[in-house]
């Protein structure tokens, strides 16, 4: 007889690419698969790619700040609950694996009620709100970084990593070469933003443009609505706003990167064994969780990084030169890592908890 397991998180990417990682492993073992996130997020398009059954729940963002939004946010969220519970009678999953984000909570929550068991996944090296009002559910916390674990209970803790899509690890340079029209003669720059970009990276990139096509052949991946019709004809220089299927092919292609700290993206680089240079989001703009990540990296040795309020188009340049220079000592580091892909960890952590 097969096991069920629901899937849950949503909100960003990031709380959805690491759930699509494990679908291969998991089909490998028999298990039917479903899905519950929001009603209409990001995650409910990318997981129907996957062929995957999704249901939506109502859910709401419970802030840190005083909002009279929090007062009906917290009425969705208990909507959600309700809803959530339902779908977990309905369907009698035998576990939950939640990527976080505040879709989640309910989820999380309504599985406690039933008695059903949760792995939880911690992508940043701080735990997240929506994850901390879960913990007390979880049988297991899995996290990306050594500090993580620290903050996490002792006897759920789980130091796994984050779990990496197979696919892009199977990239090829030459493919990648050719997609982009490079001869590979020069060393290529790989600058990613995020799936909506980052534009103080996009500005400062092509000012010191013409600066780094000196060295380097540039793929530049800028985010929906942030191409720049005028540099289209540039030689060694392409932009996208987004790409999904060439991407492998692109990192095979390239001999560093330029990012922002997205836990999941930086992880994914370390799978990949890519150097970067890391411009994690300023604090003024978030809880700072991207500076954190970024600052670990740089402890062990995977990559460098600048502060977006120190970065300008010469600071660029000198850091991406020296990190080229310098690209073998981030290689080793990286090859020395034991957390550059969860999704093993993960599965097994599912199969013994399930009994398969």
């Amino acid at each position: 007889m097969s096991k069920t397991i629901i899937l849950t998180g949503g909100g960003t990417a990031g709380h959805v690419t690491p759930n699509i990682a494990l679908l291969p492993g998991l089909r490998s073992r028999g298990f039917e698969i479903r899905y519950i996130g929001s009603y209409a997020g990001m995650e409910k398009g990318l997981i129907e790619q996957e062929g995957i059954p999704y249901d939506g729940i109502s859910t709401g963002k419970l802030r840190r700040y005083l909002s009279l939004k929090n007062i009906s946010d917290i009425g969705h969220v208990l909507k959600g609950r309700r809803e959530a519970k339902a779908l977990l009678k309905k369907y009698q999953p035998d576990i939950i694996f939640s990527k976080g984000g505040f879709v989640s909570v309910p989820v999380v929550r309504a599985a406690k009620a039933l008695k059903i068991p949760v792995i939880i996944h911690e992508s940043d090296m701080t735990p997240g709100l929506a994850n901390k009002l879960c913990y007390s559910a979880a049988r297991k916390i899995c996290c990306n970084f050594p500090e993580t674990v620290e903050m996490l209970p002792k006897d759920k803790a789980v130091l796994s990593g984050s779990p990496i899509r197979e696919q892009l690890l199977t990239g090829s340079r030459d493919q990648g070469l050719k997609f982009t029209g490079f001869d590979g003669k020069k060393p290529v720059l790989l600058m990613i933003g995020g799936s909506s970009g980052a534009k103080k990276l996009n500005e400062v990139l092509r000012s010191a443009l013409s600066e780094l096509l000196k060295t380097f052949d540039v793929i530049h991946l800028c985010g929906k609505g942030n191409l720049d019709e005028t540099l289209t004809d540039t030689a060694g220089y392409v932009q996208y706003e987004y790409i999904s299927e060439e991407l492998p092919d692109l990192f095979a292609a390239c001999d560093i990167v330029f990012s922002r700290a997205g836990a999941n993206a930086i992880c994914e680089l370390l799978a990949l064994q890519k150097p970067a240079l890391l411009v994690p989001l300023s604090a003024a703009v978030s809880r700072g969780d991207q500076i954190l990540n970024a600052k670990s990296f740089e402890k062990q040795g995977f990559s460098m990084v600048v502060e977006e309020e120190k970065l300008t188009p010469e600071v660029l340049t000198d850091s991406l030169l020296k990190l080229y220079e310098n690209r073998q000592s981030y290689i080793d580091a990286m090859g020395k890592s034991t957390q550059k892909n969860g999704v093993d960890v993960i599965l097994g952590l599912i199969d013994e908890i399930t009994g398969k």
